[in-house]
């Protein structure tokens, strides 16, 4: 996410992790229980991928991309930050479970992104359909 001009990253934390110094509690994921909000990035060698990013020049989230990151299925030569909501999947994935799961199954995406006209989102993933990613899948 970027605020006022400065990058923070989406941090979850479970029920015995300890909250850190900084933390922003956006909230808790009523599935997993985990505690989900944002820190700053910093300069420390964890933060080094965001810090290195292109892109992310206005307020809003993003996803980060690239090399480091997820096996790097969209074959990036260099980290970006790319707005959520910027890349459609093309053909518009049906809403059901059986035809979202089908949709899902062989592509070479973390899930999708869903966003409301209110500003509410909600991402699906792969994971959540018992699926791997072909890219992460056979590099193991």
């Amino acid at each position: 996410m970027v605020r006022d001009g400065e990058r923070f990253k989406r941090r979850e934390l479970g029920a015995n992790d300890h909250i850190p110094a900084g933390f922003e509690n956006s909230g808790k994921d009523p599935e997993t229980g985990k505690v989900v909000g944002w820190m700053r990035v910093g300069d420390g060698p964890e933060d080094r991928w965001h810090r290195e990013a292109r892109g992310g020049d206005t307020d809003g989230t993003y996803e980060l991309l690239g090399p480091k990151i997820q096996g790097n299925p969209e074959h990036c030569e260099g980290h970006m930050l790319v707005p959520h909501g910027s890349i459609s999947p093309g053909d518009e994935p049906p809403r059901d479970f059986d035809g979202m799961r089908a949709w899902l199954t062989g592509q070479d995406i973390e899930g999708l992104v869903f966003h409301h006209p209110d500003g509410r989102m909600a991402k699906i993933k792969l994971r959540d359909f018992g699926l791997k990613r072909p890219s992460l899948a056979d590099a193991k």
